[in-house]
């Protein structure tokens, strides 16, 4: 099989990418911005990468659209304080450059595998979010952070209107995905990084940790082995099982409030070897215009129902939170203590 992924070098990327050369004998193109995650991979005999943008190298990419059996478009801004700050950035690159995607990879008979999100379900009420029921329920428009959902959204319903028409498909909807090379120490910095990765750049430095209006949303956080097992089976698609599906791809034992999830870095950063005995940062309260700006709403809970996962593609988390935390923690610690000793 010749698998096509856009965004290759980005978090589910650079980890897919890893378990199919492993797993596999599947030959990967790959386009990003870089190869800094990619490592060495990006040297396999069955991988051939391109650096480049899906906005501007089009002809590559419609040229590997004929050549590939899947698609897999992973390029998107993900993180709130851009969908705030830069909403029409948001539109551009995750649903108009995905929908050219989409079109070609429908005119041309190919299969696409494409990376929904959690957040499509915005304020639905349901104790666990079910992809085929529960309803898409999104906040007023002046509340610029749902722009993001209503693209994954607006691109799923697309896709599934391509369906009718023979497009292959299969959606899958990540809830909360961790794990080493999340994010990097700098887009940390930026304020720019997703909640987990933040936290740990602000004990690295030595900031508190600012938790947003208390901290009481409550996420499941999914580690990346976990995630990546899942996807493997939806792109192996047995027996042609994730044909026309919709697959939530996360871990509902691993619930917790942002603020329990503060408090577990915390006591984790404070038990590493790197800083035993060291002062830890306290846990800090914003409010939330204050940290994203008038343009945001929260999301309380994101709770998957994984019965579909579990019955149609034979899959279901392992991984604890206390294991996912710890190794995402060591691996960004590990990360940005070489990063500095380098420069």
């Amino acid at each position: 099989m010749k698998v096509l992924i856009l965004g290759v070098n980005g978090f589910i990327g650079h980890h897919l990418t890893a378990r199919i050369l492993k797993e596999t004998d599947w030959k990967i193109y790959g386009m990003d911005l870089s190869a800094e995650r990619l490592g060495k991979l990006a040297d396999h005999p069955r991988f051939d990468f391109v650096e480049g943008d899906i906005s501007i190298n089009k002809e590559w990419i419609e040229y590997h659209i004929k050549k590939a059996d899947v698609i897999l478009p992973l390029v998107a801004i993900a993180t709130p304080k851009v969908y705030v700050e830069r909403p029409l950035s948001v539109f551009e690159l995750d649903f108009e450059e995905n929908l050219r995607i989409v079109r070609q990879v429908h005119r041309y008979g190919k299969r696409i595998v494409f990376p929904s999100t959690s957040e499509v379900y915005g304020m639905c009420g349901d104790k666990e979010f079910d992809e085929e029921n529960s309803p898409l329920v999104l906040g007023p428009i002046a509340k610029e952070r749902w722009i993001y959902s209503c693209c994954k959204q607006m691109l799923d319903r697309v896709i599934w209107a391509y369906g009718r028409q023979g497009l292959a498909f299969t959606l899958f909807r990540p809830f909360n995905w961790i794990g080493p090379r999340l994010d990097s120490i700098e887009t940390a910095k930026e304020g720019s990084s997703r909640v987990v990765t933040q936290f740990i750049a602000d004990l690295y430095l030595g900031k508190p940790i600012q938790v947003v209006d208390g901290g009481e949303q409550r996420r499941c956080f999914t580690y990346v082995d976990d995630g990546i097992a899942g996807l493997m089976k939806v792109l192996a698609n047995k027996n042609g099982c994730a044909n026309g599906g919709i697959f939530n791809i996360g871990n509902p034992a691993n619930d917790h409030s942002v603020r329990e999830l503060a408090e577990m870095l915390r006591e984790l950063y404070a038990k590493h070897p790197r800083n035993r005995g060291k002062k830890v940062p306290p846990i800090i309260e914003v409010n939330s215009k204050q940290f994203y700006g008038e343009g945001y709403q929260d999301i309380q809970t994101r709770t998957p129902s994984i019965r579909r996962a579990k019955e149609i593609l034979g899959w279901e988390p392992k991984v604890s939170m206390k294991t996912a935390l710890k190794k995402t923690l060591d691996a960004f610690l590990a990360e940005a203590d070489a990063s500095r000793a380098g420069k």
